[in-house]
């Protein structure tokens, strides 16, 4: 199995890389039933570092009960134990690793927003700790056959393109993302400059307002594989259409060929090929949901094609994602919802991005002579 020959390079990579954990600190773990080699090694690796760690099983059977089975009272109630958890924690490792991918397509959208609305608070309490550097956190990905599955790709060549994405075969991986690093500061530096974004291309005609707001350099420090920058637009500002390419999975339900249409900033249009209603439903959970939170350009160019795995799909080189709710306060976004959905368009074709008028990239590429 290639990422298991790479296990170890893989967990140091999350622990000192990542998260950088130290003595003292109160990791949790979080992984579905395939991720456990690499969350046994994560753990071993934080133990080594002086961080006490706990596992926690994410099992995909047990959260399709409690959409099924739990009584309306239950799906509208806020752990305090969670809360607890996400106001305490200092390091937070999840593993993105499904038993399988669709088991809440049935449910009924209305009980998927209930809970989105009920867990607002950890979501708030999420973005505010890590903005404060209080809650030092990843998500990452281990490949298991319903992933591969859902990609449309064996398992051996979902294992490879992770391995890629992850840059696990560079001898020292460490420096290769310090070098993805480097060159994603170049663009964040270029973005900043800026006061209005203008992306068109193939069912896409978007201005975005940008002033005033920072772009952050993801590079590999929250998500693993990392590669993408991101800011929080202008909560009221954004003008036109788009229409994403990559299909989206929301908690197992599949939303396909989304449209969005703004006006002042708002969603006043909504269409999905696949997953209409479950689209509108959360648009409805809360004020913000209607609005942007955020705004991303993919860079990792190890990734090459979609998966249904957003973390590795809103990664891909030559791509742009919105994400609509929640902001990440640390961007200057003010939008709060309880859901943060990631929607992603591909630019790699007749794309072109104009910055204050300027074409800075055109087919999936940033211009060089602008970085």
């Amino acid at each position: 199995m290639l990422v298991e020959r790479y296990m170890g390079e893989f967990a140091s990579l999350l622990v000192d890389y990542c998260v950088e954990a130290r003595d003292g600190d109160e990791a949790f773990v979080r992984f579905p039933l395939p991720g456990l080699p690499l969350a046994r090694a994560v753990a071993g690796e934080l133990f080594s570092r002086g961080a006490m760690a706990r596992l926690q099983l994410d099992d995909e059977v047990v959260a399709e009960l409690f959409y099924r089975r739990a009584p309306g009272s239950l799906l509208e109630r806020l752990s305090p134990i969670d809360e607890f958890i996400m106001e305490r924690a200092t390091v937070l490792v999840s593993i993105v690793s499904p038993l399988q991918t669709r088991h809440l397509t049935s449910v009924d959208p209305d009980r998927l927003a209930a809970v989105s609305k009920a867990r607002a608070r950890l979501t708030e309490v999420f973005m505010e700790r890590s903005a404060r550097g209080e809650l030092r956190w990843v998500v990452t990905a281990y490949p298991s056959p319903a992933m591969a599955q859902e990609a449309g790709m064996s398992l051996l060549e979902l294992e490879d393109l992770l391995v890629s994405a992850l840059k696990l075969r560079e001898g020292d991986p460490v420096s290769a993302w310090r070098r993805q690093a480097e060159r994603q500061e170049r663009v964040s530096s270029l973005l900043s400059r800026g006061s209005e974004l203008k992306v068109e291309g193939p069912g896409v005609d978007l201005l975005l307002r940008v002033d005033g707001r920072r772009w952050i350099n993801d590079d590999g420090k929250r998500n693993m594989p990392g590669g993408e920058v991101f800011t929080g637009p202008h909560e009221d500002a954004t003008e036109g259409y788009i229409e994403f390419d990559f299909p989206a999975l929301y908690r197992g339900a599949e939303l396909e060929r989304v449209r969005l249409v703004f006006k002042k900033g708002e969603v006043v249009d909504a269409r999905a090929l696949r997953g209409e209603e479950l689209l509108k439903k959360l648009l409805s959970v809360d004020e913000g949901a209607r609005r942007l939170g955020e705004a991303a350009f993919g860079l990792n160019y190890g990734i090459t094609r979609g998966t249904k795995i957003v973390l590795l799909d809103e990664k891909i080189g030559g791509t742009m994602h919105l994400a609509l709710g929640a902001s990440y306060p640390e961007t200057g976004g003010t939008n709060k919802s309880a859901i943060h959905l990631d929607l992603v368009k591909d630019l790699r074709r007749r794309a072109v991005v104009k910055l204050d008028g300027d074409v800075v990239f055109r087919d999936g590429r940033f211009i060089e002579d602008y970085l």
